[in-house]
């Protein structure tokens, strides 16, 4: 009975309406227009980056309930998945690497709710990693392999699977 509430979300940064909003959109997302929750915690989440990890929980509890689609949210992730692409986030390892989990969890289905946006991100993501500057051999490894996730049909081959993951012990 002590223990906190698994569904309690760090939202006191926001004004009390935008709480109310959030809370609201947690509980019943039917009961609210959730293109403007997803902007206002797509907005919230790029001015604060240690937000963007609640973000994600928040977003992804949104979507879980009552099996709402996840239309909403398609533009506002990409948003931020194009934010993850630009030059000066592919320069940081831990950016490249939200970048690659995101696309790896919900790549596909983006692409199949936008295919266009999806061609358009993996131009930045190639041309990121064609024009390396300043780019770690991780990143670039990380680039490389989610181009061929992809272009595989957002699956890992298995020869694939061995080359990129042949140093990492289970």
């Amino acid at each position: 009975m002590g223990e906190p509430r698994r569904e309690e979300y760090k939202i006191q940064s926001f004004d009390a309406a935008t709480q109310q909003l959030l809370k609201t959109a947690l509980k019943d997302p039917g009961a609210v227009d959730l293109e403007k929750v997803a902007n206002v915690i797509v907005d919230h989440s790029l001015q604060d980056c240690v937000f963007s990890k609640e973000a994600g929980r928040m977003c992804y509890a949104i979507i879980q309930v009552n099996n709402m689609p996840m239309m909403a949210l398609v533009n506002p992730v990409y948003d931020c998945l194009f934010r993850l692409a630009q030059p000066d986030s592919l320069s940081k390892e831990e950016e490249v690497d939200c970048l690659v989990l995101q696309l790896h969890r919900v790549g596909e289905q983006l692409e199949k709710m936008n295919g266009q946006r999806m061609d358009e991100l993996f131009v930045l993501i190639r041309d990121g990693f064609l024009l390396p500057a300043g780019l770690s051999s991780l990143a670039q490894l990380l680039l490389l392999e989610i181009i061929e996730f992809r272009a595989a049909g957002w699956k890992t081959t298995p020869a694939a699977h061995k080359y990129y993951y042949s140093e990492v012990s289970d």
